[in-house]
């Protein structure tokens, strides 16, 4: 498999976009012709030497929080990034695969609607959020992130799942609409505020808001449908099962109150 491998030439001191540096971009370009693409006010030789052949992936060498857009709009193909990166990581993306071998700043997957993102340090704020002026955050496609994920992830997410093995942190689901959160080690303080529709799952919650209603104790046979798609997707990815017989709290009852935290029995 070809892989064209782009490394950062030396310290960034202001943002950088990197929504053209996708597989598809590169397709049928010259090294030349890569070199000279826009990255906003620069060009790629800017930021990066070039070598290696376009084809499938393309590798990203180096680590910088203001390497923005990682694999925004990405479609096809695979996108690997060595270290950390910035913001709005997996913005808009369709499809694809999206490595991020480090951190992932704010607004992970903001508006992804498909393809899979694996992040192997942690997350920032709003992962799966929407962005000022959107109306909605994630809508399809599945994250999973090895380390924990900040304040607010899910916010107006309307479909898609966000796998973490560490923790959310405060108000997981925030305005959450759909889709699912699962969580390998627990929710921070408050989630699921005016949450409407949509799952969060996990060990354990810092703090309930007082209008989730316990529903009792439920053998949800949709949790086998759940683990068997998360373990044909992900392999060897996937996090452990979770356990079918699960408390369930309804709500947010503040709003339409149709969403769900489910936690152990």
């Amino acid at each position: 498999m070809s892989t064209l491998t782009l490394t950062l030439r030396g310290a960034l001191h202001h943002p950088v976009d990197l929504t053209s540096v996708t597989p598809n971009a590169f397709a049928g370009r010259s090294l030349y012709e890569i070199e000279q693409l826009s990255l906003g006010a620069l060009r790629v030789c800017d930021v990066f030497a070039v070598s290696g052949t376009p084809g499938e992936t393309v590798a990203i060498s180096g680590s910088s929080s203001y390497l923005d857009y990682a694999g925004a709009g990405l479609d096809a193909g695979t996108l690997v990034f060595e270290g950390s990166v910035g913001n709005y990581a997996a913005t808009a993306m369709k499809g694809g695969r999206l490595d991020i071998r480090g951190d992932a700043g704010a607004y992970l997957a903001s508006r992804q609607s498909g393809g899979l993102v694996t992040v192997k340090g942690a997350a920032g704020d709003f992962a799966g959020g929407t962005r000022p002026g959107d109306r909605f955050g994630m809508v399809g496609g599945i994250v999973l992130v090895d380390g924990n994920v900040g304040e607010r992830a899910g916010e107006r997410m309307r479909r898609g799942t966000i796998i973490t093995r560490g923790s959310f942190g405060a108000a997981a689901g925030s305005r959450m609409v759909g889709g699912t959160l699962w969580t390998e080690k627990g929710f921070g303080a408050g989630p699921g505020p005016m949450l409407r529709r949509g799952t969060l799952i996990g060990p354990a919650v810092e703090r309930l808001l007082p209008t989730f209603s316990d529903c009792g104790v439920h053998d949800l046979n949709i949790l086998k449908i759940l683990n068997k798609y998360i373990a044909e997707t992900l392999g060897a990815l996937a996090p452990r099962p979770v356990p079918v017989l699960v408390r369930r709290y309804a709500g947010d009852l503040a709003t339409l109150g149709k969403g769900e935290i489910l936690l152990p029995a």
